[in-house]
């Protein structure tokens, strides 16, 4: 059975084997995105399911979404799925969708889907989408800078890596702004 085979009907042999339940190995989030993405490759759409979602997570972090953010969203789904637009905003709208409905129960979950089957590179490339989208409307409150640092270590990135991307959007982070007034 593929992987979206099993992410459609919740037939997880693994996870009840392992003592848990189908629902804690696999979102229920991830595989609503992934119907969606039907005419992609199965491991294409889990991977852009799974990046929508994370890059939601921190959109959402500050209890909004607002139209910047979601049009980043968009572009990057567009630009690191390899998708059309239309697609895209699907993706978008039910990543933002589900964080809003889920967002604190599923994040991690997804997260850490999406750290068992990226590269590094990949995960760094999410790393920087996510400042990239908190930082759409100049400033990156503390909120998402924690979410941001949060959603690093889950995907087992370092310190140094977190920092050195942190430091290409110091302009925008809120902590540094109010210091300087």
């Amino acid at each position: 059975m593929g992987i979206l085979d099993w992410l459609r009907t919740g037939e997880g042999k693994d996870a009840v084997e392992d003592g848990g339940s189908p629902d804690r190995s696999r979102s229920e989030t991830v595989r609503e995105i992934v119907n969606a993405l039907n005419s992609l490759d199965r491991e294409l759409a889990r991977y852009i399911a799974l990046y929508a979602y994370i890059l939601g997570r921190v959109a959402y972090a500050d209890l909004e979404i607002d139209e910047k953010e979601t049009r980043e969203m968009e572009r990057l789904v567009v630009e690191y799925g390899d998708i059309p637009a239309e697609q895209a905003m699907i993706v978008v709208q039910m990543a933002k969708t589900h964080n809003q409905l889920f967002g604190g129960t599923e994040g991690y979950l997804v997260t850490r889907e999406f750290d068992q089957i990226a590269t590094n590179d990949e995960k760094m490339a999410l790393l920087e989408c996510l400042f990239a989208i908190s930082a759409s409307d100049e400033s990156i409150t503390s909120v998402e800078d924690n979410e941001i640092k949060k959603i690093a270590g889950e995907l087992h990135l370092t310190q140094h890596d977190f920092i050195a991307v942190r430091s290409r959007y110091r302009k925008h982070l809120e902590v540094l702004k109010k210091r300087e007034e």
